[in-house]
């Protein structure tokens, strides 16, 4: 592919984990039975809070979209990487490995101020819980997600464009399991510098900003939760929130060891294992998180069952008579 009469390159090789062969097979199932496993239990989240009317909440809304960010996340990624596996090798089209890096972005960076928009209904239901009903109406929940969505595709649109204008001419080897920043800018024939200065300019606000307001009000959100006078009365409050503060946590812990902590000199190998940490275990992770912590989704989760199991025994009996 040509863009700009400046790239030659019209395909990149990734290599994957590079394990011995006897292992592929095991490595491939175990993902694999993740992959399933995070589709099943990020749609179980958006089938649960979209039919349960005691989920109908602005949390829960914004968890749904929080769920869909993660299976596509997880689409975006898993499928080219088993394939990587199965194969010891595998090859992406120069306009297939942008369009990963692309989505694999867009997705994360909305994941990103999905989570703020969350800590943001967190403080609004403990710190004033009196205007909660008014200031997080559906129609403002609306605004919020589709801003989310909207600032993050827009943004690494532009970030997408600047890079794949760069000169490629060779090699086009990514030691990686997808098309990821660093291993792009490392293949580029180009001076990398201005793009890298223009991706830190717009790419660190929507993916670190989010983190200083999440930090911010979760200080408030703790300050308050202090002054509740009973122990029920602050156990339950934090509560509330422990779900949506253990994904934050894991989420921006892999991300900022993986992008700041580790130096370019650093092994390969650590970048995958981190970059397997927050591109397949949190999406299969977070599901599992607020199920498990979560008392409304069990209930909704429980009457589903339940439901399912009383239409079928009545099937049942129109079977038989």
């Amino acid at each position: 592919m040509n863009i700009g009469n400046q790239t030659i390159v019209s395909e990149f090789i990734l290599l994957g984990f590079q394990i011995p062969y006897r292992y592929r097979s095991l490595l491939f199932l175990f993902f694999l039975l993740l992959f399933l496993a995070t589709i099943l239990g990020n749609l179980l989240i958006v089938v649960l809070t979209s039919l349960s009317d005691n989920l109908s909440y602005p949390m829960y809304f914004f968890l749904s979209h929080l769920s869909s960010c993660d299976l596509l996340l997880s689409a975006v990624i898993v499928p080219l990487m088993l394939d990587i596996i199965y194969r010891d090798s595998g090859s992406i089209s120069f306009f297939g490995c942008f369009t990963q890096f692309y989505l694999f972005g867009a997705l994360a960076t909305t994941e990103c101020l999905l989570l703020s928009v969350m800590s943001y209904d967190r403080y609004m239901a403990i710190c004033n819980p009196l205007r909660y009903s008014s200031v997080m109406s559906f129609q403002r929940g609306l605004h919020l997600v589709f801003w989310c969505w909207f600032i993050a595709f827009s943004v690494m649109l532009n970030t997408t464009f600047q890079i794949s204008s760069l000169q490629f001419c060779g090699p086009n080897v990514i030691d990686h399991f997808f098309c990821d920043l660093a291993p792009l800018l490392q293949l580029s024939c180009s001076d990398t510098s201005s793009v890298e200065m223009q991706n830190l300019l717009t790419g660190a606000p929507p993916t670190f900003l989010p983190l200083l307001y999440i930090t911010g009000t979760y200080i408030s959100i703790f300050v308050n939760i202090v002054k509740i006078p009973t122990t029920i009365g602050r156990q339950k409050a934090f509560f509330t929130c422990s779900s949506h503060l253990t994904v934050v946590c894991l989420f921006y812990g892999t991300l900022i060891i993986a992008y700041l902590f580790l130096s370019k000199n650093q092994t390969l190998n650590i970048h995958k294992v981190l970059s397997l940490l927050y591109t397949v275990m949190t999406p299969l992770v977070n599901p599992i998180i607020y199920c498990l912590r979560n008392r409304e989704i069990k209930i909704a989760l429980f009457k589903l069952i339940s439901t399912d199991r009383r239409a079928l025994k009545g099937h049942q009996k129109n079977v038989l008579l």
